[in-house]
């Protein structure tokens, strides 16, 4: 399978290096390509200087912006498969080839790395609203996803060709509760994910309850109600 690693990254200076070696080293049979998301600190200089596969974007378009980036690159250079880790390192690259592995035998669509698929949730707000997306794309798509903001997931050649040429996709779960009722197959693994070592996540408590707000309208009324498309 030729699969491409993205990696978003924005303000990552200290995990940039640990999270691309860690790829480097674990599987250099797959490619990757760190999309530099318009980083204020110095991610692209550290990408430079260590010859890292870069896709330098001049300014911050926010996780969805740089995660279509690459997936439009994956797109145009006929990947068959591609797999999006974060660039803070919570996302563990050991667990890469069983999610690729997983897509393969099931010929799934999509496949979350799921913290929750075999473990409970801790009791916390953020998991409070997790559990709110769960029975929402549930309730609209009909499939009990356990851990749906996830950011951990392998994407099939078809879903690549959708993601490039919708611009209303994004790597959320309201889109996955979409792709869901037009026919996606959507699987998950049990991982673990690591604490954020250093940096800044792109969420606050602020931005957070926007976030959980938008996501909870679009599944519920947008996605619910958008027409559905023949994925292929």
């Amino acid at each position: 399978m030729k699969c491409l690693i993205i990696i978003p990254a924005y303000n990552e200076e200290k995990n940039i290096s640990q999270v691309v070696q860690g790829v480097q080293k674990i599987y250099p049979e797959y490619d990757y390509i760190v999309v530099n998301d318009g980083s204020k600190d110095d991610t692209a200089k550290i990408c430079k200087e260590n010859c890292f596969n870069l896709l330098n974007l001049p300014i911050n378009l926010g996780l969805s912006g740089a995660f279509q980036a690459g997936i439009k690159y994956a797109y145009e250079r006929s990947y068959d498969a591609v797999l999006q880790l974060d660039g803070d390192g919570q996302h563990q690259a050991s667990y890469i080839k069983e999610l690729l592995n997983h897509m393969q035998n099931t010929n799934a669509d999509i496949v979350i790395g799921s913290r929750f698929k075999d473990c409970k949730k801790n009791r916390s707000l953020r998991m409070l609203g997790s559990g709110l997306i769960r029975i929402l794309i549930n309730l609209t798509a009909h499939q009990d996803i356990a851990d749906p903001t996830s950011g951990m997931r392998v994407y099939s050649k078809r879903v690549i060709k959708a993601y490039a040429r919708e611009m209303n996709f994004n790597p959320e779960p309201d889109t996955i509760s979409y792709l869901i009722r037009c026919g996606a197959k959507v699987e998950e693994v049990q991982v673990e994910m690591s604490e954020r070592g250093e940096g800044e996540s792109y969420l606050n408590w602020k931005t957070s309850m926007i976030y959980m707000i938008k996501v909870c309208f679009s599944i519920l009324i947008i996605q619910a109600f958008r027409k559905k498309k023949v994925l292929g």
